[in-house]
């Protein structure tokens, strides 16, 4: 399950346009299956600075604890604080209610450096 319409990392995140300029962000489908039952989630607090590229969080399963990278560079706006009591929701909804973090990007235009859907389901049959 690849939904059109989002842009996603090599890292297996997902990005697509949120209110305010910001993009909201999350893992695939293919994460949250690799990672098997997600059991706690650390995410940065608004207002944080992030880099592409590193590390603003970490997801831990009942398998491992895997980091979740910045996809752009900017300032979070919001974080899904339904995961904190609930971090099963990455597995039942990666797409919806299981998003994440908002990030307002630095640059705007970095999305365009992000895969998009044919890219991304290249890259997870391969």
């Amino acid at each position: 399950m690849i939904p059109e319409g989002l842009r996603y990392t090599a890292e297996h995140e997902w990005v697509v346009a949120a209110e305010g300029g910001a993009v909201r962000v999350g893992i695939t489908d293919f994460a949250q299956d690799a990672l098997g039952d997600v059991v706690y989630v650390q995410l940065p607090e608004s207002g944080v600075q992030v880099a592409a590229g590193e590390s603003l969080g970490e997801i831990e399963s009942t398998k491992s604890v895997s980091e979740i990278y910045a996809p752009v560079g900017g300032t979070v706006s919001a974080r899904n604080e339904v995961l904190t009591d609930t971090p099963e929701v990455i597995n039942s909804d990666p797409y919806g209610s299981g998003w994440l973090v908002e990030i307002v990007p630095a640059d705007p235009a970095s999305l365009d450096a992000l895969l998009d859907a044919q890219a991304y389901r290249e890259l997870t049959e391969s």
